[in-house]
């Protein structure tokens, strides 16, 4: 199954947008998440997940250099092997360049002080392949373990800690990556020490264990969510009545967390395998730019569908339509015009003029 990742989660954007936690507005938020990824893709020019398998190059190619191979929309962050004309070039001869600032990295050079070189093959269709990680970067957080075993056909993991985890997210256990598709809450094995009473500044959750918890997951204690805003020693503080849940007094109940994730497994060019318990899980991190503009990309769409795309603001001839434009922009479609062009100057991938 082709998984393309977003570069925000589901969980961001309700977030910016203020929006309860309702399954009807999900379908159509992770629409606009979609949406607004493939849009700066296109604007960049580049894909910035990770990426991994073999790509085919044919040779020559249209540069002059014999020893270096240009990787043109084909970016490179880490290199497994190299073959040319059926014969392996040890990588140890490969130079990944720009060495100064990559990955990503838009070219490969053979080391001019060793025997190999490119070409060689009976045609030069797809002559040279290269087997490694593609993409812009790969920077990683931790995510937790896995706190029970899972085939390498189970499509529900839980981990330990989901407060940087969202739908959307890009997780590696091992060597394999999965998509977080949807979560849902299970059980912490804890249950509440102190009662709690339904009043907003009752914001203290005494557990058994303050270290199995963490800032920024989202609890359900009966009916009620909160939101763990900081953690002293066996107390959680909390912020009630979350995602739009109902206020509520509590005496002694089992604590869940939204750490049950459903995910696509063996994504991104990875093969599905055993999950051991207690495995590290780490999720992958988009460029801080990139995940600002798709957030800001799918609020303003659906912002923009709730109103039947007829946002508008100002008064008679000075009506502006919120969004941006070319010509005259509001506050609201200037700032987001201007993120665009952030974006575009960070991390977009400029064109290349080649030599005819």
């Amino acid at each position: 199954m082709t998984v393309q990742p977003w570069y925000a989660t589901r969980e961001d954007v309700k977030n910016a947008l203020d929006l309860k936690e309702t399954a009807r507005s999900n379908g159509q938020v992770d629409r606009a998440i979609d949406a607004a990824s493939r849009l700066v893709e296109g604007l960049c020019h580049r894909r910035f997940y990770p990426d991994y398998g073999t790509r085919y190059f044919d040779w020559p190619d249209q540069y002059a250099r014999p020893w270096r191979l240009w990787l043109d929309d084909s970016e490179l962050i880490s290199l497994t092997a190299v073959s040319s004309g059926g014969v392996t070039i040890p990588t140890s001869r490969i130079n990944l360049e720009p060495n100064r600032c990559g990955p990503p990295y838009n070219r490969v050079e053979i080391q001019l002080d060793t025997d190999s070189a490119f070409g060689g093959g009976s045609t030069p269709q797809r002559d040279i392949t290269i087997t490694g990680l593609w993409g812009y970067r790969n920077d990683e957080s931790p995510a937790g373990t896995v706190t029970a075993t899972a085939s390498d056909t189970v499509t529900t993991v839980v981990v330990s800690n989901a407060s940087a985890v969202g739908v959307g997210s890009v997780l590696r256990i091992g060597t394999e990556r999965l998509v977080v598709t949807e979560r849902a809450m299970t059980s912490t094995g804890q249950a509440l020490q102190t009662p709690l009473t339904a009043a907003k500044n009752a914001e203290t959750v005494a557990v058994a264990d303050g270290t199995a918890f963490a800032v920024g997951e989202v609890l359900l204690l009966d009916a009620e969510r909160m939101r763990i805003t900081d953690i002293a020693g066996n107390n959680l503080i909390v912020d009630r009545a979350w995602d739009g849940s109902t206020l509520a007094a509590h005496a002694a109940p089992t604590i869940y967390a939204s750490r049950s994730l459903t995910v696509t497994r063996g994504a991104l060019g990875t093969t599905a395998a055993a999950i051991a318990q207690n495995a590290p899980a780490y999720c992958w991190n988009p460029p801080g730019p990139v995940r600002s503009l798709v957030i800001a990309e799918a609020v303003n769409t659906l912002l923009q569908e709730s109103s039947g795309y007829a946002r508008t603001t100002g008064t008679g001839t000075s009506s502006r339509q919120v969004g941006g434009g070319t010509v005259t922009k509001t506050a609201y479609g200037a700032g987001l015009d201007a993120l665009r062009e952030q974006v575009y100057v960070s991390h977009g991938r400029k064109a290349r003029v080649r030599a005819v």
